[in-house]
């Protein structure tokens, strides 16, 4: 007898990125699990989907000096502009941005 199919763990390939990415920077001492934990926590009753991940994970590189919440900004702008400019069914890269 076959067991049904897992359900996936990511439902979008930037919720995997973004797993990583936090990950990734634990791996380099950006921040220790207790301290991720604690930033997830500022957000009070919020569940901790990857969307609040990206968010928390924004905060922490702005907090530590890596990157500026105006270069965020400016990021999350260019990244919205790069995908109005892309056909469908293509990825959105940085590059299709029209002021860049």
């Amino acid at each position: 007898m076959s067991r049904p199919p897992e359900p996936p763990v990511f439902a979008a390939p930037w919720e995997a990125q973004t797993f990583a990415l936090v990950v990734s920077l634990h791996d380099a001492g950006l921040f220790t699990w207790g301290e991720w934990a604690q930033a997830l926590g500022r957000h009070g009753d919020r569940i901790a989907d990857y969307a609040l991940w990206l968010e928390t994970i924004e905060a922490l590189i702005a907090e530590r000096g890596l990157t500026s919440p105006t270069a965020l900004e400016a990021r999350r702008a260019a990244f919205a502009r790069a995908a109005a400019a892309t056909p469908h069914g293509q990825p959105i890269l940085l590059e299709n941005d029209p002021e860049a």
